[in-house]
């Protein structure tokens, strides 16, 4: 497994669960400097910086880009595949396949995670559901192009009401037969759905993509109360060689933050 940690751009999430907001040449040597193996980015656009200047930045300082997340077009344009407005569902799958192109240019995933939006009085479950899968249909096959999966990210009951649980995930995934859609398995998220976080990782196991490394306080590992050794064996069993990600508030600050994280995931893995 290899470690990660967040790059933020997007002014919308300063008080987010992301630990550097620098520019990112001064993220991506931050990074380095604590010894990530990469970096997970969360840009306001597929447009904001090229894939060139950005593998550029990754060779200079030998990192590899994690993922890319969609967070963006939820935060600053209010996007959401569920909205019950066809011209703006367009407008969000369109956003997101646009951070398809350019995490694939990178190798990278990306990650739908905010932008799966909720159900409503407008917008039975249903309905909400069946928008949802079309859009993760629609974005496995355009991933599959570039050669890379897309992370479909269950979030906690207070940040979305369609699904909060990996097994319902899971079950989501196969009902609608969706291919090249992978899950992204949020510690923090978890601790709050789950009854068992190592057995959910066992039941999911293949179906897991990505990792979302967090205490149970979502700050570093460490600085709650999680026990991370059941959850990294459990990893270890279904054969997860991804990354341990750092998607954290940077509390108390930065620096401490990332020292912190860095430490545990070595202390996991050793």
């Amino acid at each position: 497994m290899k470690s990660a940690i967040t790059l933020a751009q997007v002014a919308e999430a300063r008080a987010g669960p992301f630990v550097f907001h620098d520019a990112l040449p001064e993220g991506f040597a931050k990074a380095k400097a604590h010894g990530f193996d990469g970096v997970e980015l969360f840009l306001p656009g597929p447009d904001f910086i090229s894939s060139e200047e950005t593998k550029a930045l990754a060779s200079r300082h030998d990192l590899l880009i994690a993922s890319v997340g969609t967070g963006g077009g939820m935060v600053r344009h209010g996007l959401s595949l569920t909205d019950p407005r066809a011209s703006k569902r367009r407008e969000a799958l369109d956003f997101i396949l646009g951070m398809i192109d350019f995490g694939g240019r990178l190798g990278a995933p990306a990650i739908l995670g905010s932008m799966q939006g909720n159900w409503s009085g407008e917008v039975d479950r249903v309905q909400a559901l069946e928008w949802l899968a079309q859009a993760l249909r629609t974005a496995g096959k355009h991933a599959g192009q570039h050669g890379v999966g897309f992370l479909y990210e269950p979030l906690n009951r207070y940040e979305t009401n369609l699904i909060n649980r990996l097994s319902q995930g899971a079950r989501f995934i196969e009902a609608y037969q969706l291919d090249n859609i992978f899950l992204l398995a949020d510690l923090f998220h978890m601790n709050i759905e789950e009854t068992d976080l190592a057995q959910a990782i066992l039941e999911a196991g293949p179906k897991i993509g990505h990792v979302h490394f967090a205490d149970s306080n979502r700050r570093a590992m460490g600085f709650g109360h999680s026990d991370p050794a059941p959850i990294v064996a459990a990893l270890r069993q279904i054969g997860y060689n991804g990354f341990l990600s750092a998607e954290i508030f940077p509390l108390p600050d930065p620096e401490t933050c990332a020292a912190q994280q860095i430490e545990a995931i070595e202390n996991c893995l050793a």
